[in-house]
């Protein structure tokens, strides 16, 4: 299979070292490493026989003429395959791998680059208005998209002010709550939100500390649900006092599924035992792993509907979330195959068995981004004072509800209390996507009477949780500040990928000990009364409501 260059955009092809024959890129790769050893080893008996035999050894006959340039040909062509690409690789490095090295990502709001999604024409430099009173009329009169305001102006926050006006006088409504000052809308630009008009609070309250593996965590969880941070704070004493909890990581890979479509079943078929067939994986991982310096190729797991053919791609991803990174992996494959399969027809790169922001078993079964076991072992004595409860009783309420009641509900990754909850809070106070809560929330939370009945073994198996530290929101001051406060902003430049992994770990931490507190309230019927308590507001709102 020739692996031509091409652009993921399907742009002009580039010239490879793997033209170099028309032939299938494993057997030019083959032929080329075959002819570099012969040649050596020819060359090397040849010169000790020489020196055996006190020839000079600039004297040569036709065959070490040949032996050498093979050699040389040889070498030139390995040195392009290889090493060209890795040093092209490096230099179009995606933005998620250059925060690897930079820690954060400052776009320079005062000198814009035209969005990339625009075309020449719409980012001309046409000259504004010097007030912003004009500016607002020609946006309202529909002169001027306002997706050009910050490319025009240069200036964030004033672009952010001129499509807030523009939005009062369009709908008649004021955003008074809204604040639009003490935020940097230059870390926003080009990569987190788009159109903005201003920023929403939110509340960030402290869990802890979370004895976990041996080390003290203070999580950092945003909610506007009272009690749920208290709770989960009651849940972290219980297992400090108990001696803590302890995690492992079972599995680390993101994933995304393109769907492609064949004329045939058959055909697809085909194309199912290529790309799974263990001797074309080596293949397929070197020409995934191109597209980044830390995307590296787990497996493809395939699967048909009809003619359509789904590949499930894995890959790790240091310590990026990962799915753009995975995404350019993927489409560099998909460009490797069109050479051989040629009928293939990309549908989509993302064809939903991934699965991406959708409850799946697949993501349940298969695992996505981290796979993490938390557990901890909660004393009896502990069980009665801080959680007002006793062990039989929590086993039998996890029983009924998480395991018995989830299945009569038909749940699919719901055999938890509230892990959502917890999940949720802490994703919006790192930067997380709050969508990827969906799989994230992924758990299975079990309850166990040891040590004959006297103490409580609790865990929870979170299959899915997909975290990053570099990144998306994680580079924004107020998200970066909580990663900080976990030790995990930034990536981790002597183990790429630790960072991420141990947000995991707090993550699932952090469940454990709210999936802990929230049972014991209702083991003990205190739920409905500490909500009164915590979750309501005698304070009258009516007089702030516009």
């Amino acid at each position: 299979m020739n692996a031509a260059g091409k652009g993921s955009g399907g742009g002009l092809s580039k010239v490879q070292a793997s033209d170099a024959l028309p032939l299938p890129i494993r057997h030019t790769n083959l032929l080329f490493s075959a002819l570099f050893m012969a040649s050596l080893v020819y060359l090397m008996r040849r010169w000790r026989e020489k020196i055996r035999s006190s020839t000079p050894l600039h004297v040569v006959g036709l065959a070490e003429i040949f032996a050498i340039f093979g050699l040389i040909a040889s070498l030139i062509y390995l040195l392009s395959f290889f090493g060209i690409a890795f040093v092209q690789s490096v230099v179009s490095s995606s933005d998620e791998e250059e925060d690897f090295l930079s820690h954060a990502k400052t776009s320079a709001c005062s000198a814009p680059s035209p969005c990339t999604l625009l075309g020449p024409s719409e980012a001309s430099s046409e000259k504004l208005p010097e007030e912003d009173e004009e500016i607002v009329s020609m946006v309202v009169a529909g002169k001027m998209p306002s997706y050009l305001l910050e490319s025009k102006l240069g200036d964030c926050r004033r672009a952010a002010g001129i499509r807030r006006e523009v939005l009062r006088r369009t709908t008649g409504r004021n955003l008074d709550g809204l604040p639009l000052d003490g935020f940097n809308y230059d870390s926003i630009l080009g990569q987190c939100c788009e159109l903005p008009v201003g920023y929403v609070q939110m509340p960030v309250g402290i869990a802890g500390p979370l004895v976990l593996d041996g080390r003290l965590y203070y999580v950092p969880m945003a909610t506007t649900e009272g009690c749920l941070v208290a709770s989960t704070n009651r849940g972290c004493k219980a297992i400090a006092e108990s001696g803590g909890a302890t995690s492992v990581v079972l599995r680390d890979g993101m994933t995304r599924s393109p769907a492609v479509r064949f004329p045939s079943a058959r055909r697809a078929a085909e194309l199912k035992a290529f790309v799974e067939a263990p001797e074309n994986f080596e293949t397929l991982s070197m020409v995934f792993n191109r597209s980044s310096r830390f995307a590296r190729l787990q497996g493809v797991h395939c699967a048909m509907a009809g003619r359509n053919l789904y590949m499930r791609f894995s890959c790790s991803t240091g310590d990026a979330m990962g799915m753009n990174m995975v995404s350019k992996g993927v489409q560099n494959v998909l460009d490797f195959l069109q050479d051989d399969f040629p009928d293939m027809d990309v549908i989509t790169i993302s064809g939903n068995f991934c699965s991406d922001k959708k409850p799946a078993a697949v993501n349940w079964i298969q695992g996505r981004g981290k796979s993490v076991v938390c557990e901890a072992v909660i004393k009896e004595e502990v069980v009665k004072r801080v959680l007002k409860t006793n062990v039989q009783s929590l086993v039998e309420l996890n029983t009924i509800k998480n395991l018995a009641g989830s299945a009569v509900a038909g749940s699919l990754g719901g055999f938890n209390a509230h892990a959502s909850n917890i999940v949720s809070a802490i994703f919006i106070a790192t930067g997380q996507d709050p969508a990827q809560n969906v799989e994230s929330s992924h758990c299975i939370t079990m309850l166990e009477a040891i040590n004959d009945g006297r103490d409580l073994h609790v865990s929870v198996t979170m299959p899915s949780i997909e975290v990053g530290t570099i990144g998306g929101g994680t580079q924004l001051a107020s998200q970066a500040a909580c990663l900080n406060l976990l030790g995990v902003k930034g990536s981790n430049v002597d183990t790429p990928g630790a960072n991420a992994r141990l947000l995991a770990t707090v993550v699932a931490g952090g469940v454990l000990a709210g999936e802990l507190s929230l049972l014991s309230a209702q083991a003990a019927g205190h739920l409905v009364k500490s909500h009164m308590k915590y979750n309501r507001s005698s304070k009258d709102i009516t007089k702030s409501v516009a």
